[in-house]
């Protein structure tokens, strides 16, 4: 079985991934771990919302590999820029940024009898 057959290829391996430590190897990117430890699941969805907005269909196995290659660097360079909180990949953090811009309801010290 060579390299190129499917079963074999980068995006099988990625999806068998278990850590982000395993996609930073399997792609060979350099990384910082303690920026990994602190952003890893930021960094992991960054990679997946650039993923989506790629076609894979038809491309050779080398140039799959250089384009999931390229988006865990900019994922990854994301975070070493910003933090997770500034970057806000995820909804919960949206919305707290949301809630937080909301006026108080006001309640007057008397109603509190």
């Amino acid at each position: 079985m060579s390299n190129s057959h499917p079963a074999a290829g980068i995006l099988d391996r990625l999806s068998k991934a278990s850590s982000a430590e395993e996609f930073f190897s399997l792609l060979g990117v350099e990384y910082d771990p303690g920026i990994v430890n602190v952003a890893r699941l930021h960094i992991l969805r960054r990679m997946g919302q650039y993923f989506a907005k790629e076609q894979f269909a038809g491309a050779a196995e080398p140039d799959i590999r250089a384009r999931c290659k390229a988006m865990l660097e900019q994922a990854y360079a994301d975070f070493v820029a910003s933090s997770p909180l500034d970057e806000r990949v995820f909804k919960v953090l949206k919305d707290a940024t949301t809630e937080h811009d909301k006026p108080k309801a006001f309640v007057p010290l008397s109603e509190l009898k």
